[in-house]
Parts: structure tokens; sequence; C-alpha cells
């Protein structure tokens, strides 16, 4: 009974450390910053004759594009 209770007490105090160290860590420690990068929302052109011809070959001539959107690149962040 002692042993059980003896973990008990040391493990909450090992729990109570953990989360004092992180706050801790997180009130003085700062965040780092991520540079900012340009956001260039128009498509290359090469781009958009691949597509419009990818489009023409699958659809066999009766697709069409009627708008395209960039969407965020999840390799670079």
């Amino acid at each position: 009974m002692v042993g059980m209770l003896s973990v008990f007490i040391i493990l909450g105090i090992v729990v109570s450390l953990g989360k004092l160290l992180i706050l801790t860590v997180n009130k003085y420690s700062k965040e780092p910053q991520k540079p900012k990068r340009h956001q260039d929302n128009r498509i290359n052109r090469n781009h958009l004759v691949a597509l419009s011809a990818v489009v023409e070959t699958v659809t066999q001539g009766q697709g069409m594009i009627k708008s395209i959107t960039k969407v965020k690149d999840q390799r670079n962040g």
C-alpha cells in the first residue's frame, strides 16, 4: 500500500513539474517568425496552356476551364 502511494505521489510531482516547465518555457521564449513570402496569384502562361491542352484532350473537346485557383503549397509551408 505504501509503495503504490509513493508511486502516485512521485508521478504527481513529475507531472506537475513537467507542466510548470512547459508553462515557463512558453512564457519566456519567443515563437520564431516565419519569413513572409510575396503572394503571387498569377498563373504561369505555360501552365495555363498545358492545363487547357489536358482539359481539351481528356474531355475530347467538350470541357471548358471556367476558373483556376492557386492553392497553398503544402511542402513549403
